[in-house]
């Protein structure tokens, strides 16, 4: 098989011969990025309340527990983002004329 193209970059350099690659098997189950999102959040935000219960109960260390909350934080702030974006856009499709 032959690779033609119509870019400047094929216009300059010969065409060139192509073996067949194989497809890589696609997973049977596709990993959804929202719900993986949604995990990583909430995995965020129990990690954070067991390190202030650790905290608050046995005296652990408090540098875990504000490293911890930063990151729930964190990943509060990016959640909230989307979401506002999320709700301007749908905003933005309801103004549109039909």
């Amino acid at each position: 098989m032959t690779n033609f193209g119509f870019g400047a970059y094929n216009t300059l350099n010969p065409a060139k011969i192509t073996t067949p690659t194989t497809v890589p098997a696609k997973p049977e189950i596709e990993e959804n990025p929202i719900a993986k999102g949604a995990s990583e959040f909430k995995a965020a935000v129990q990690q954070a309340e067991q390190a202030a219960i650790d905290t608050a109960v046995s005296g652990a260390d408090p540098h875990a527990m504000v490293e911890a909350l930063a990151n729930a934080e964190m990943v509060l702030d990016t959640a909230v983002t989307i979401r506002d974006k999320v709700v301007e856009a749908y905003q933005e499709l309801l103004r549109m004329p039909v």
